[in-house]
């Protein structure tokens, strides 16, 4: 158990028997009245967010969510299978946790799997992956020094803008966060 005066931003705390990650927090310490805790929760599933105020020192269960390596084998339409290095133990996860997360996900490769009471509850991919271009219009001549871009298609079925410069089969540095062309590699 933890209390409001535990909360730090990142944390995972179970709230109405949902996984309530901390964004952000403020202790509040009016002049009359009893201190209080304002709180703004992103629920880790959904990604809905929520705030809440708290009486300093109320208590919540912290979560124990688990992460663990594993590699991105194949998807079968409804489902992506991941194989852990270790065991080589093969695991099934559902389209729809994985979510967005496929855009970025290329066979075999290495991504993070995080399990809450032994189901995976989400994917983590890493901050930046380099992916071929598969389909992209040639550049028009003379739009090169505006700094335009044009839409390209990438390998996992990603559309992303990139300079005009780059053709299909060229490989790019892509920023998973923000689905933004880094740089040519």
């Amino acid at each position: 158990m933890i209390s409001t005066a535990d909360f730090r931003n990142g944390m995972v705390v179970e709230l109405d028997d949902d996984l309530m990650e901390i964004i952000e927090f403020q202790h509040v310490k009016p002049g009359k009245g009893g201190a209080f805790v304002r709180t703004k929760f992103k629920n880790v599933l959904t990604g809905r967010v929520l705030e809440k105020t708290f009486r300093s020192g109320e208590k919540f269960e912290e979560a124990r969510i688990e992460e663990r390596q594993w590699q991105y084998l194949y998807n079968d339409g409804d489902q992506f299978h991941f194989m852990d290095h270790e065991s080589y133990e093969q695991l099934a996860v559902n389209a729809d946790v994985v979510g967005d997360k496929a855009l970025w996900m290329k066979e075999n490769s290495d991504v993070s799997l995080f399990f809450y009471k032994g189901q995976v509850i989400t994917v983590g991919v890493p901050s930046h992956v380099v992916l071929t271009i598969t389909k992209s219009d040639p550049g028009v001549q003379g739009d090169r020094s505006s700094g335009a871009k044009k839409p390209a298609t990438l390998e996992t079925g990603a559309t992303i803008q990139v300079p005009l410069f780059l053709n299909e089969g060229d490989q790019v540095k892509v920023d998973t966060r923000t689905g933004d062309y880094v740089e040519r590699m």
